[in-house]
Order: structure tokens, then C-alpha cells, then sequence
């Protein structure tokens, strides 16, 4: 049945590497389970709810992906768009994290609506290249400096903006620590190294700081209205949030669409012009879990680089995608571990995922100032407003100004043009 089902003569796979590749992938993104509790437990939010929340959304998208599209390809909330969320929109701006998800929830209504009306991959080709990689990168320091702040190794500084934290201080050792236990585990191919590390340094977290204190492994489920059933969808259709929603539906569209294109590819499915087989059901799954995410208070969900892991070990169907939903089921029963766990033993892996997404900077035609300039102006922007709306704005402001005065107006696509004018308005309008 499951091989008549998913195509697995045809792809030439098993049930056995199906399964093995599914397990791989779960084991190199069951990090986020940690991850995304401890970015939205900063914003005010339940961690406990959120950590069943997480896992029940990444079941319910990777099932769906694997059923719908027989591709191996999970899903789970968005690194950049929580951090986005937690430390700009609800502590930077002040709005309450209900009305900052709601948010999101409408940038994932947009990028549904790109999909239904078969513009997504049209307004992508549209976007140059060096704003694509500048928005990856950016959200990549962003990430990055956000990890940095967990563990404590940057500070606030009045006269210098940003100063060297204690390093006397356990913690800060600690979140060194964990991110130097991920790269040296990753430059030897261990999948699960996010994994490995954040259980090693809360292990140590529990010995060293006492702050930290267990609560036991497993339990049932606790009750999820705190966070499910509270988004404030109305609230969030606010003109001074507009700038954000687009950001967030932006930068959706980037993540996702960019990942689906680089796993097919590795998978060995995909042409020349990035199409795959059933693509328009992936497209449809991944915006419609991106809107069931965000109302369900957990960010939205976007495809996963992390799928590669199981791509690389001979995954090649929708079976991978399933086993790994599965066992994200199973890992609701894991709550308590939620609380147990520090923000800086996840901040290693905030900077190592920075590390994965500045590292495509090397795209950027650099002999090209017009466009070079708008991709550096859009990566740097990002950490220095600590706003990814601001990054964006400005890139893609700079990107029409430059094109436009050196005499290469006929290269800015209306698309660009048509969002520059937006961000333009929105500035002198919402400030």
C-alpha cells in the first residue's frame, strides 16, 4: 500500500529509507521544539502551549506536505519571522504579542492569496538576486545578533550602542559553549548537532545555574487556550502594521519558495527552471499551514532547509515528510522539557542558523555596485534598525534610486518598483 501510495518503485526508494530519512530530518530540526517556545516565551506567551503548538503544526504541515505533494519535505515555524515577531514587534513597538501574531497571520493570508492567484513564482523572479540574498543574509545577522543577546555576549551600551558582555559569567560561557558543540558537530556531518547541544548545555544549566530547575520529561498535553483562540486577527488591521504584514508575507515567500526549489533540486526532481512534480500542491500546503500556524499562535510555518538532511540519505517521497510529522506527534508529550531548557542554550543555534543564512552573500555580484549596494544596505539595515521592514524598505528603495540614476532604469522590474513606492509612502505616512 504505502509503496503503491507514495511512488516508491517508481522514485526508486524503500519503506526502510524512507523511514531512516525521515528519522534524519526529525533529529536535525527537532531543535525548533526548543527554539521558537523560547523566542515567543519573550514576547509573553505560555512556553508550555507553545512547545505542543509547534510540534502539532510541524506534524500537521510535514503529514500534509508528504500526503499531498509526495515530496520529503517538512515543515515548521520560521526562524526570522518569530525573532522578527518577539523582539521587534511586541517589545521594540510595544503591541501586544495577540496583535503582532495577527500579523503574521495576514502576511500568510497574502502569501495564500500569491498562491491562489498563481503570482507567488512570478513576483519572486521578479525580485533581483542580490535583494533575494540580501534579505536571507539579513535575516541571518538579525538571527544572529539575537543569539548573541541571549547568551550575553552583547549588551546594551549607551555610548557605543552595543558593548562586550561579562565573560566571568557562567551563562555566557554556557551559550559559547553550545554554539562552539554545533559547529564542530556539524563540520563532521552530525545531523542532530542543534539537538545534542542544547541538551548539553541545559544539562549543565541545571547543575550550574539556579535558576534553572526540571520539571520532569514527560506529561500530557496542558490546555492550549492560553495561546490557541487568542491572535487578534481584527486588531492587527492596523495601517501603522502594514509595513510589517508585508514583510512578514515577503519574507515568507523568500524562505519558502527558495527552500522547496533548493531540496527538490538536491533531491533530484526538480528541472532546470526549479518546477517539480505536483508543485502546485506543495505551494497551496505550505500557505495554507502558514495561516493555520499563525492563528495558531506559533508563527507562521515555512519549508525547512533542514529536509536536505533526509534528502541526503536516500529520501526522495512523502513518506519521509510523514515519519517525520509522526514523531513531532509524539514529541508533544514532551512539555515539561519546554520549561526546563534557557534561552541561552538555544542561542548557539540562533547564531549558527545566522551563520547558514549569511552564507549565500557570496551570491551577490560585488562587481556590480547597483547591485551590490541595495544587497549590502539590505543585510545591514536588518541588524542595525533591528527591524527586518526596515531592511527590506531601504533595499529595495536604494535598489530603484541606483538603478534608476545610473542610466539602467529599464532593469527595475514594475514589481520592484510598484513595492518601492510602497515602502516610500509608508514612510512618509506611518513614520
Amino acid at each position: 500500500m504505502l509503496n503503491k501510495f507514495f511512488e516508491l518503485d517508481k522514485k526508486g526508494s524503500t519503506v526502510k529509507t524512507e523511514i531512516v530519512a525521515g528519522i534524519t530530518t526529525f533529529f536535525t530540526m527537532v531543535y525548533i521544539v526548543f527554539v521558537n517556545p523560547s523566542l515567543l516565551g519573550m514576547a509573553g506567551m505560555d512556553a508550555q502551549v507553545v512547545f505542543v503548538t509547534t510540534c502539532l503544526i510541524t506534524a500537521f504541515g510535514t503529514i500534509a506536505m508528504g500526503l499531498f505533494s509526495n515530496l520529503p519535505i517538512a515543515l515548521a515555524p520560521a526562524m526570522g519571522l518569530n525573532a522578527f515577531f518577539t523582539f521587534v514587534v511586541v517589545q521594540k513597538l510595544g503591541y501586544s504579542w495577540q496583535i503582532g501574531m495577527g500579523t503574521i497571520f495576514w502576511g500568510s493570508v497574502g502569501l495564500f492569496l500569491l498562491t491562489l492567484l498563481q503570482v507567488r513564482y512570478w513576483f519572486m523572479s521578479a525580485i533581483p538576486l542580490g535583494l533575494r540574498v540580501g534579505i536571507g543574509a539579513g535575516i541571518g545577522l538579525f538571527i544572529a545578533l539575537i543569539g548573541f543577546k541571549n547568551m550575553g555576549l552583547v549588551v546594551p551600551n549607551p555610548d557605543t550602542l552595543m558593548a562586550l558582555g561579562e565573560l566571568h559569567d557562567p551563562k555566557v560561557l554556557m551559550g559559547i559553549l553550545g554554539f562552539f558543540i554545533i559547529v564542530v558537530l556539524a563540520s563532521r556531518g552530525i545531523h542532530s548537532g542543534v539537538l545534542i547541544s542544547i541538551a548539553v548545555i541545559t544539562g549543565l544549566a541545571l547543575v550550574f545555574d539556579p535558576a534553572v530547575s526540571f520539571h520532569g520529561i514527560i506529561s500530557a498535553p496542558p490546555s492550549l487556550g492560553a495561546v490557541v483562540g487568542q491572535v487578534d486577527i481584527a486588531g492587527a488591521l492596523d495601517t501603522a502594521l502594514l509595513g510589517i504584514i508585508f514583510s512578514f508575507m515577503l519574507v515568507n515567500l523568500f524562505d519558502s519558495s527558495g527552500t522547496l526549489i533548493a531540496v527538490t533540486n538536491k533531491a533530484g526532481i526538480a528541472d532546470a527552471q526549479g518546477r517539480f512534480p505536483k508543485m502546485k500542491q506543495a505551494l497551496y500546503v505550505d500557505s495554507v499551514s502558514a495561516m493555520v500556524g499563525s492563528y495558531m499562535g506559533t508563527s507562521a510555518i515555512s519549508t525547512y532547509i533542514e529536509s536536505g538532511s533526509g534528502v541526503s540519505v536516500g529520501g526522495r517521497t512523502g513518506l519521509t515528510a510523514v515519519v517525520v510529522g509522526i514523531l513531532f506527534l509524539l514529541t508533544i508529550f514532551f512539555s515539561p522539557l519546554a520549561g526546563v531548557v534557557p534561552a541561552y542554550a538555544t542561542a548557539g543555534a540562533l547564531v549558527f542558523v545566522g551563520i547558514l543564512m549569511a552564507s549565500s552573500l557570496i551570491e551577490v555580484q560585488w562587481d556590480d555596485l547597483t547591485e551590490a549596494a541595495p544587497a549590502f544596505i539590505t543585510t545591514a539595515m536588518m541588524p542595525f534598525t533591528y527591524s527586518i521592514t526596515e531592511g527590506i524598505a531601504f533595499g529595495f528603495i536604494s535598489y530603484c534610486i541606483l538603478k534608476a540614476f545610473a542610466g539602467r532604469i529599464k532593469e527595475i522590474h514594475p514589481a520592484v518598483a510598484v513595492v518601492s513606492a510602497l515602502f516610500i509612502l509608508k514612510f512618509i505616512w506611518v513614520g
